[in-house]
């Protein structure tokens, strides 16, 4: 196998890019990045000689289809809904396909196609999913090897950025990840095991029932709101009888409050546009959502207060206000929904500056019985990145991906079907190259 196509160059796609071109050099392949930016996919190539930036139209099926008749692996960066598209040419033209992203209950139907194909299929290869699969796995079967039996599962992860880059930003948070998957975060209903019992948290309390963590290495403690998948990897994981499953996702003191007010106001909806919204103010569009007659000598802000149960300067209140939300500049999106118009707002505000460094914190709690004795196992990852272009979850995401794509164009991979990381197989070799680039989890026990 010489001949590898990524598909897509965006915001996360350096690091992979990079490492393969890195790998080419050394296995004499050939890589194709494809965009529907030719200028992005060209310079992320970045004139190497084992490399080639193409554009490509990806809903046009004959030359997306072109392009992976030529491969023998395909990295797909692409949108998740455009994967079981590319998973189906796949099939049809005998190629082999990994992906960072989920793998959907549509690619898991093409599960025997792909094995009767002797083709494979692996996703959740990036950081959440990835990184957390294969790290949790590794210590989940070293503790049943040393005859323990799990009773509490838990794993939080958080894309951040570094403290000193927050200065003058009372939300403590900037975009490092796609900005409309932060805008959507925890639609739907959050679900977890305690006790055996199943826990159900809809998304207009997700926010507001944040819990608390402490991390080794940092002043203070972490938010941490519910995933909606936390049962999603129980079998995945071997943990049908474990009574306590639960993952989520971090960020720093005083975020969860405010985006609750986000949620509770209405300005994360998606499912229906405001009419005119190019020619109405950000003033204009909160006032709209006051219900309530107005109060005679009270500002939109006040009312706004009210309907949140906070005070006029509160902390809560302080972050609304620093975003704008109560300004009169014009909106200027024609036709948008509530939560493309805050993502528009939050793509200003939360803008990482050249010299940004995002911050990786991931963590995982095992509770465990060994020998009639109760014990509790943590282990813990934390990277930094090194600016707005060199950042640690292009790194995180990206570095998993090449890695395994390295173990299938190499032959190492003998797995065939439709896979996450969770065998030996591909968490062994995977965490430890990861290692070598300072992506490590560090262990202690209590």
């Amino acid at each position: 196998m010489n001949n590898i196509l990524i598909l897509g160059a965006g915001r996360s796609s350096g690091a992979l890019i990079g490492y393969i071109l890195g790998q080419a050099k050394i296995y004499n392949w050939r890589v194709t990045v494809a965009d529907s930016n030719l200028e992005a996919a060209t310079k992320k190539v970045n004139g190497h000689p084992n490399g080639m930036g193409v554009w490509l139209d990806v809903m046009k099926i004959n030359d997306r289809r072109d392009l992976i008749k030529r491969a023998d692996l395909v990295i797909s960066l692409l949108p998740a809904h455009l994967h079981i598209e590319v998973a189906k040419d796949c099939i049809l033209l005998n190629k082999h396909i990994v992906t960072a992203s989920y793998v959907s209950k549509d690619i898991y139907k093409l599960a025997d196609d792909f094995r009767n194909k002797e083709l494979l299929f692996v996703g959740e290869l990036g950081l959440d999913p990835g990184i957390d699969h294969m790290s949790a796995m590794k210590t989940i079967n070293e503790i049943k090897d040393m005859g323990g039996h799990l009773t509490s599962f838990i794993s939080n992860t958080g894309g951040l950025v570094a403290l000193e880059d927050l200065k003058g930003n009372p939300w403590r948070y900037k975009f490092t990840w796609n900005p409309r998957n932060v805008v959507k975060a925890g639609q739907g209903t959050a679900q977890y095991l305690e006790n055996g019992k199943l826990k159900y948290v809809p998304y207009r309390r997700l926010f507001k029932e944040y819990q608390l963590i402490d991390i080794p290495g940092f002043d203070e403690p972490f938010e941490v709101y519910a995933n909606r998948e936390s049962l999603l990897y129980r079998d995945a994981y071997g943990l049908g009888d474990t009574p306590n499953i639960f993952r989520g996702t971090i960020r720093y003191r005083g975020y969860c409050d405010a985006w609750n007010a986000l949620v509770k106001i209405g300005l994360t909806d998606d499912s229906y546009p405001i009419l005119g919204s190019e020619n109405i103010t950000y003033h204009e569009l909160l006032e709209a959502y006051l219900s309530k007659p107005k109060t005679a000598g009270l500002s939109v802000k006040d009312r706004i207060g009210e309907l949140l149960g906070e005070r006029p300067y509160s902390p809560v209140m302080k972050k609304l206000d620093w975003l704008g939300l109560f300004s009169k500049k014009k909106i200027g999106v024609p036709e948008a929904t509530p939560a493309l118009i805050l993502e528009k707002l939050l793509l200003e505000k939360w803008k990482l500056e050249p010299e940004d460094k995002d911050l990786i914190v991931m963590q995982h709690q095992f509770d465990y019985t060994l020998d009639g004795k109760k014990k509790r196992r943590y282990s813990s990852m934390v990277l930094h990145g090194k600016n707005a272009k060199d950042t640690a979850m292009a790194k995180t995401v990206g570095l998993p991906l090449g890695i395994f794509a390295k173990l299938v164009m190499t032959g190492k991979i003998t797995s065939r079907g439709v896979h996450i990381p969770v065998s030996k197989e591909s968490y062994e070799p995977v965490l430890k190259e990861l290692e070598e680039h300072g992506i490590k989890f560090t262990e202690r026990e209590v």
